[in-house]
């Protein structure tokens, strides 16, 4: 069994299913990504398997257990943490304000933690006494990211981390995606660029409709000839 993996999901908002029997799972130092066209319901997975959307069928499993109906708040305690597409910083805090807001369910010395998320993001050691509205799009982004480092997180789930960002920056992103991988966290992401996320990618979903159509490593997928042509432009 995968470390957490959202299995036979089916759910939605209102009485229509988004979510039509999709299974997503990731094991520790793991990338796995979610692509698929605008609708299929890459970002509703996600939030289902953190706990935003109730199930009519299937459950969440966490580190062996079920944890279908804990709360959001509850799943971070457990050890996860996830980073929404948009309003994802306080813009009034200072940069290390907000990270000091992502450790508001440690009790112990969280300094060390903040020097390991410096160490990842430099440029936010640069600008901490700096309002987080007043930094470029991908640096708001890499505090969003920090502050949920902050919770020392065993998945770590981000949802389009690379929207709206330029190239460079969509790289330097993905970078830091697999060195946080490499220290044994578990990511799960939603990704727009799909070509570029499959390239970084341990597992790889293509949804379609709320239901899985292709599920392969990121490698197999980029080789898929029907994958390139149907999702990836060619």
């Amino acid at each position: 069994m995968s470390f957490l993996i959202g299995e036979r999901m089916t759910g939605g908002y209102g009485g229509a299913d988004i979510l039509n029997g999709c299974t997503i799972a990731v094991d520790k130092g793991e990338i796995a990504v979610i692509v698929g066209p605008n609708g299929a319901g890459k970002s509703t997975a996600m939030k289902a398997i953190f706990g935003m959307l109730k199930l009519r069928q299937g459950k969440v499993v966490f580190n062996g257990e079920d944890i279908t109906a804990l709360s959001p708040q509850e799943r971070v305690l457990k050890g996860m943490s996830f980073v929404p597409q948009t309003h994802n910083v306080f813009t009034s805090m200072t940069v290390e304000e907000n990270l000091e807001m992502g450790a508001y369910i440690r009790r112990d010395d969280f300094r060390q933690t903040m020097e390991q998320v410096y160490e990842l993001f430099p440029v936010l050691k640069q600008k901490r006494r700096q309002p987080a509205g007043q930094l470029s799009g991908g640096q708001r982004q890499q505090v969003a990211v920090g502050r949920a480092l902050m919770t020392q997180p065993q998945v770590l789930m981000l949802d389009e981390p690379t929207a709206g960002v330029s190239p460079i920056v969509m790289d330097e992103l993905f970078d830091r995606i697999i060195e946080i991988a490499r220290t044994g966290i578990a990511i799960l992401m939603v990704e727009q660029n799909a070509r570029q996320a499959l390239n970084i990618a341990d597992k790889g979903y293509v949804l379609v409709q709320g239901a899985n159509r292709y599920t392969d490593t990121g490698a197999a997928l980029m080789a898929n000839p029907e994958v390139r042509r149907t999702f990836l432009g060619g």
